[in-house]
């Protein structure tokens, strides 16, 4: 491994390369830095090489690092990716910008009733198990469009569905990782013609962000291949 801001070139040249493959304009794509486990300066160091989207898993660690780059925090757009339990939403509610995450409605309840109201709303995805892991926190497939028509009817002032998050079983197959990541953008698509103005899939991480990209991902949260491997 290169130092982060090397790392973070090679990233982005697989992301171009994989949009060129799919005809796709580069600027369609986010890339999410998922910086869970690293401390704050190698947060400073992915930023000052241009990152300015940090994911992160864990609530109490990821308030220390927005504490300890507070004077970054006009610039850095926060995403919350892990599993959120109904009592850390409120600290999550009122420090991240988005929450991928939600997978029961109760979540996204307690985040519209707790987001700040001197803040813009919360952007909200929904978290799919496409692959019908038991370990993995995700809503069944089957059940998503039930849950998008009641987040959606939340108070739009504090919450806002932008679309869907999965984390496939790894997989190192690309057809196999395609045919997945394809499950959930077809659900993506078939949520808009149901009038649901979604404009997100967070889809795709460092060992499958090519496939991610060619079925559609707008978001690819990469972890190790911008920091390292994490002990």
């Amino acid at each position: 491994m290169g130092t982060i801001g090397s790392n973070l070139q090679e990233v982005r040249r697989r992301i171009e390369a994989a949009c060129a493959k799919a005809a796709r304009d580069v600027n369609t794509v986010t890339l999410l830095a998922v910086s869970k486990t690293f401390p704050p300066a190698a947060l400073r160091e992915a930023f000052a090489a241009g990152a300015r989207a940090f994911g992160e898993n864990y609530a109490q660690e990821a308030l220390a690092k927005i504490d300890a780059l507070a004077d970054l925090r006009p610039l850095i757009e926060w995403h919350f990716i892990g599993p959120l339990q109904s009592n850390k939403t409120r600290p999550v509610a009122a420090a991240f910008d988005w929450v991928h995450s939600v997978d029961r409605l109760r979540i996204a309840q307690r985040l519209a009733e707790q987001r700040p109201a001197d803040l813009p709303a919360l952007n909200l995805c929904l978290q799919v198990n496409v692959s019908g892991e038991a370990s993995k926190s995700g809503t069944a497939p089957a059940d998503v469009p039930t849950l998008a028509a009641a987040v959606a009817a939340l108070p739009g002032e504090r919450v806002r569905l932008r679309g869907l998050m999965s984390i496939p079983e790894p997989n190192d197959d690309a057809a196999r990782q395609r045919g997945q990541h394809r499950a959930v953008r077809e659900l993506f698509v078939a949520l808009r013609a149901a009038g649901h103005p979604l404009d997100t899939l967070s889809m795709g991480m460092s060992a499958d962000l090519e496939a991610a990209i060619l079925e559609g991902s707008t978001l690819v949260r990469v972890g190790s291949a911008i920091f390292g491997q994490r002990y």
